[in-house]
């Protein structure tokens, strides 16, 4: 990698030589300003507004506007003048806890190479040192003009800089948060929880620009002549729509655990004792046909004959047909025994009922046959009592 800056790390009293190369580059797709009508290319001219005439880059040099709007010439031997004492040193001035540095004053990233064999211990003692300790460099750099702040860290087995912006530089966010006063229910903080463990952790070095590639590929499909292949159309922004907060974070949890080949049991339980979900229900005729399917296999062949090594088409297809018929008649018998059943069940029980009731009139019938003959019994006692009576009497 070639290297933009050459220098050294002012480390107390150590100076440990190095070479500044970028940690980053633009991959983004440029495109050239061109006339519409017939595709030539559009370029700027650098023109003096006094003289109104195209000038060459050695004619050119830099000038601060005034506020009443005059220009004050500044030339390189004024800026050179000037004391910088980091114009070729990386100053470090402090280590501080990463945690400490804000996200937001972060800028470019390079790569620090030690610079000859001489540099190669004091670099490594520093890398080391910062390892150790775990905390980051704070240090004043010059480049391209200006004096920067940078952070030094560990990245691998090399020392990374990266550019800060100076704390002034960064914007306090007045007027940005919300006016209004708006309360997060903890039913929602839970969803909003459950929705980032699904997400879960990412791989980076796996996101791609998407963009970037749709570009190229119409790009190439334009140098090829050829029709570029249609894009899906983008989902339209939400803007200021009003939703419902838990539907979306429930929606949005179901879909990412799809993604991720996850079961969605758990949301569906939640559903259901909320009543949101519809309960499945198995059709009558559904489990007819299961039914009726088990006969079925049961009937057919488990193979079809062979004829000359060779499976029989006409004799499976044959063979299908006696089994639809046996499926349908072993579903028709089925039901006829299911009805024989329960008619049988009921003749018997009528008759058992028809027996018990005969069984209690014959014993009626014998009961008053025995009192009536009892009744004949005692009358003929009576009677002939009454002769004999009548009898003694008449001899008497």
């Amino acid at each position: 990698m070639r290297s933009i800056w050459n220098g050294a790390i002012s480390f107390g009293l150590v100076s440990i030589p190095i070479k500044l190369v970028n940690a980053t580059e633009n991959h983004s797709i440029s495109f050239r300003q061109i006339h519409t009508e017939d595709g030539g290319r559009i370029r700027y001219r650098k023109v003096c507004e006094l003289e109104e005439r195209e000038v060459t880059s050695a004619e050119i040099g830099k000038g601060y506007e005034d506020a009443d709007g005059s220009i004050i010439p500044i030339t390189d031997q004024d800026l050179a003048a000037l004391p910088i004492p980091t114009a070729k040193t990386i100053e470090i001035v402090a280590f501080v806890p990463a945690e400490r540095i804000d996200p937001l004053q972060i800028d470019a990233a390079y790569y620090l190479s030690a610079n000859g064999v001489p540099a190669a211990k004091p670099y490594t003692l520093l890398r080391e040192a910062l390892k150790r300790s775990q905390k980051v460099a704070i240090a004043k750099y010059a480049l391209r003009g200006r004096e920067r702040l940078g952070m030094l860290r560990v990245v691998d087995d090399v020392i990374a800089m990266h550019g800060l912006l100076w704390p002034d530089e960064i914007r306090e966010p007045e007027g940005v948060a919300p006016d209004s006063h708006v309360t997060v229910r903890d039913a929602e903080l839970d969803l909003a929880d459950a929705l980032m463990d699904t997400l879960g952790d990412v791989d980076m070095s796996t996101l791609h620009d998407d963009y970037r590639s749709a570009v190229e590929e119409l790009i190439a499909a334009k140098v090829e002549g050829g029709t570029p292949a249609e894009q899906a159309p983008a989902a339209e922004a939400g803007g200021g729509k009003v939703i419902d907060l838990m539907a979306a974070l429930e929606n949005s949890v179901r879909a990412a655990r799809t993604a991720r080949g996850e079961s969605d049991e758990s949301d569906q339980g939640d559903q259901g004792d909320e009543g949101g979900a519809e309960a499945e229900v198995t059709q009558l005729r559904s489990r007819r046909a299961k039914s009726a399917s088990a006969p079925a296999r049961k009937s057919s062949p488990a193979t079809p004959k062979q004829v000359g090594g060779k499976k029989s088409t006409s004799t499976t297809k044959k063979k299908e047909a006696p089994a639809r018929k046996t499926t349908s008649k072993t579903a028709a018998k089925t039901a006829a025994r299911a009805e024989g059943k329960t008619e049988g069940k009921a003749e018997g029980k009528s008759t058992a009922a028809a027996r018990k009731s005969t069984a209690g009139k014959s014993a009626a019938g014998k009961t008053a046959a025995s009192k009536t003959a009892a009744k004949k019994t005692t009358q003929k006692k009576t009677a002939s009592a009454k002769k004999t009576t009548a009898k003694r009497r008449a001899s008497a």
